[in-house]
Parts: C-alpha cells; structure tokens; sequence
C-alpha cells in the first residue's frame, strides 16, 4: 500500500456523511502515475434517512476538487442508492472503484458490498470498455502531440475488458493485466509515464504500430464477449436492497 498524504487523510475526515467506503483511483489504480499526477478519490458516502424522505434532501453525489500541500485532490462520493443502481447497469466505473485495493477507508458493509457486486458482473460490460476506449482512442489521436497517457488509458480499458469477458474478474492496473496478456510494449509506455509529467509526450511513437494493436485488441475484447460465459442481466437486486434498508437504518452510520 502506497504511503497516504496527510492532506487526503483530512479531506476524507470532512465530509458531511457517514462513508461507507473510500478508495485511490485513476492513474494511481491503473498502475501508472506520474510524478505531478492528481490523486482521484472514489467513495459512497450514506445519506440519513432524514434527508432521503423529507421536503429537503441530502446531496446524491459530492464533488470535492482543492489542491493541498500541492497535491491535487479530485474526491467524488455517491450517496448508497445512486451508487447501487450503478452496479445495476453495465457502468464499469463502478466496479473499478468497489474492487480498487487502494483502501483508504473501509467498512464490514463495503466487504459485503464487493461479495454481492460479483451478481452485478455481466457481459455487457463489454460495451463500456469498448466505448471507453473508443473514446480514448480520439483523444489520442486528435492532439497535435501524441500523448501516453491516453495510449496507456487505450490499452489498459481494452485489456480490462478482456480480462473481464474471460475471467468475471475487475482488475484495472494494467501492470498487473500484462502479467497475463504479456505485451511487450505495454511496461516500457508504463515507464515512461512513470518518469516524465503527466502530460508527457509519447517518444519515438509509431502510430501504425499502435493502430494496429487498438484494431487487434478491439477484435479480442469482440471475441471474448461473444464467447463468454457471464451472465446477460445482474441478480443483485434483492440484496442491494437488502443492505440498502440496513444501511439506512443502521445507527452506526449515524
């Protein structure tokens, strides 16, 4: 586990609502932050039943963006019901954020969470990654300089995909996906992003090469959703909601 800035630490402890949990995501999850990369917090946080059924209620989703310590701090919590209607639809978000291992605040409900999202879990998920990369894709190509980490963000959406369709398994770091996909150009993108701005520019870049392995990693992510075995619709319904009444009422979150 990465060491925590203090200045995340305080922002989490200010939040308005009880937190059910929060996690590290972006650039720091996938596996490839640069040096002066901001740092993207994820969390569901618990509205009070108070402001949920009464005339004046509580906010669905906060938005937190400040720079402390110079660090840059992007904190975006959904309230419960909104995040599992979420898991609800085929929102790879999502899932990134409730199975990210960057844990910086936890609950037994979260472990609990994470074990019933495994009935979230559907093959459609597969038009998410195809359309995320899809529209990384433009974003790489319609700069007039070629960036890596919109390249990195092409092949790591791609490759989680895949691994998805294949293993029913959420894994967003793509240092841990090459382990199984082996691309042998994928660690030397990944160290370079590692050692330059987060706005470095791609070095030595071979544009054909790298059109052909998007066209050839959209085709496998194709395959594998054709061929995989996971279900067409979630079965989650009956215990999100479950845990949903619980959470609401559960005066440990008070």
């Amino acid at each position: 586990m990465m060491n925590i800035p203090p200045s995340i630490k305080t922002i989490i402890k200010q939040q308005p609502y009880p937190l059910l949990f929060t996690i590290i995501s972006g650039s720091h999850l996938y596996g490839f932050p640069s040096p002066d990369s901001d740092y993207d917090l994820r969390g569901v946080h618990i509205l009070p039943v108070e402001q949920v059924v009464g005339l004046k209620t509580g906010n669905e989703t906060i938005e937190v963006s400040e720079v402390r310590e110079s660090l840059e701090i992007d904190l975006v919590t959904h309230d419960v019901k909104k995040f599992f209607l979420m898991l609800l639809k085929k929102n790879g978000y999502v899932l990134e954020q409730l199975y990210s291992p960057l844990v910086l605040t936890t609950s037994p409900e979260h472990e609990e969470l994470k074990f019933i999202a495994q009935d979230c879990i559907t093959r459609h998920h597969y038009y998410h990654y195809i359309g995320f990369a899809a529209t990384q894709w433009k974003v790489f190509n319609k700069e007039p300089t070629y960036r890596i980490k919109p390249l990195l963000y092409v092949y790591r959406v791609l490759l989680t995909g895949i691994y998805l369709m294949k293993k029913g398994v959420v894994e967003a770091n793509l240092i841990k996906l090459n382990e199984f996909f082996n691309l042998p150009y994928i660690n030397d993108l990944i160290a370079q992003k590692l050692a330059d701005k987060e706005r470095s520019i791609l070095s030595n870049a071979n544009l054909t090469f790298h059109h052909t392995e998007y066209e050839r990693l959209r085709h496998n992510l194709q395959e594998a959703y054709e061929s995989s075995r996971l279900p067409e619709t979630p079965s989650a319904n009956a215990a999100l909601h479950n845990l949903l009444v619980r959470l609401r009422t559960n005066t440990n979150f008070m």
